[in-house]
């Protein structure tokens, strides 16, 4: 078994690293307090490709796979979870549902403009009364002719404000449950679309989060995603990658607590010499550096077994599950090396809690990850 990147990973990752720890992560605090969306980075972004990396050449991709692009999140992530969450919501869960659903005129006329970075994509699933249970979903389309008319609200939906393009799911046939929802391309422009203010957020407060409401919203029947009531089984599908690229964000926040961590105790002096000469603080490093390690590696099975067409819905919600867990535990492990002054905001790791703990209730809360565990295990 062969565990090391090859080169072109290798090059990619040293590349987006470069870019993340010097045009991103020198801003990211600025960013977080003034909660305001990165358009700067996520044009240099695109100038660099980066949003084309899981996407094939065919459709304004580099073809590179899903390993390199979630190595990408990772690194991105390290820097500013905000620009991770961005990126990961674009590529997997808005132009994700297009690319593996959509006809061939649609990916041409969506995937390629997402693909190269020239617009961001949203992809509207929850609801308020639809969260864990998506299959309650409320939101309506009825065919009116050669038209779709979608009415009701989405909720937590990332980049809302900022996306050219929506996927939408939405009842098409009432009383079938899961059987009847579709999906939909929303163009954010047409009329009766339209977005709350962001929400005011514990973390991530430079990701653009907000809801959608859909009033009378009409658009061509040819925007209706793959199949009449196939919008549950696409959706599945689509979160079985999403919460690979968001266990890949949670590895990055950790490694950033390790990093933070880790180059504080070598600093901090007490008792007339480095914390980290004190087995107590070695012991916090050692585990928050295994849990890392063991994340970033169910992380890059995840994303294997998916470029090599294996069954992975099983590894990628273990991925996010442990992800999510370990960046949660890494940042509370390092503001407690930092002391008092991880606990105020000169320091970044009061930032790493914040934004870590959203990895545990997105795309799918731990409860859900565990409970399709289990199901996969025959439970």
């Amino acid at each position: 078994m062969d565990f090391a990147l090859n080169e072109s990973q290798i090059m990619i990752q040293q590349m987006v690293r470069d870019f993340a720890q010097n045009e991103l992560a020198p801003v990211a605090a600025e960013l977080d307090q003034e909660g305001r969306f990165p358009h700067e980075i996520i044009e240099k972004m695109a100038g660099l490709d980066l949003f084309a990396l899981p996407f094939s050449e065919e459709y304004g991709g580099t073809g590179d796979g899903y390993l390199p692009y979630v190595i990408a999140v990772e690194e991105i992530s390290r820097a500013c979870a905000s620009t991770g969450i961005t990126y990961a919501a674009h590529c997997s869960i808005g132009t994700g549902p297009v690319y593996l659903f959509g006809s061939e005129e649609q990916k041409q006329k969506w995937v390629v403009p997402c693909a190269k970075g020239e617009m961001l994509a949203a992809f509207g699933l929850t609801e308020p009364d639809a969260g864990s249970d998506a299959s309650g979903t409320k939101t309506t389309a009825a065919l009116e002719g050669d038209q779709w008319v979608l009415n009701g609200t989405k909720c937590f939906i990332t980049n809302a404000s900022h996306a050219k393009i929506a996927v939408i799911t939405a009842v098409t046939e009432p009383g079938q449950g899961a059987r009847g929802i579709s999906s939909f391309l929303v163009p954010t422009d047409t009329p009766g679309f339209s977005v709350s203010p962001p929400y005011d957020k514990l973390g991530l407060k430079a990701s653009d989060t907000a809801e959608i409401v859909l009033d009378d919203v009409r658009i061509p029947e040819e925007n209706l995603i793959g199949k009449r009531g196939e919008g549950f089984k696409q959706f599945l599908k689509v979160l079985d990658g999403g919460r690979i690229s968001i266990g890949a964000l949670a590895v990055g926040i950790a490694q950033a607590s390790l990093d933070a961590a880790l180059a504080y105790a070598k600093e901090r002096k007490q008792f007339g010499q480095p914390i980290s000469k004190f087995q107590a603080i070695q012991f916090k490093l050692a585990d928050m550096a295994t849990q890392v390690e063991l994340a970033r590696l169910g992380v890059h099975r995840a994303a294997w077994l998916k470029d090599h067409g294996k069954p992975f819905t099983r590894e990628s919600a273990m991925a996010k599950l442990h992800a999510s867990e370990v960046a949660v535990k890494a940042a509370l492990e390092a503001i407690q090396i930092f002391g008092g002054y991880g606990y105020i905001k000169e320091y970044p790791v009061e930032r790493y809690l914040r934004d870590a703990k959203l990895m545990e209730i997105g795309e799918g809360t731990s409860e859900i990850q565990r409970l399709v565990i289990a199901r996969q295990l025959g439970c």
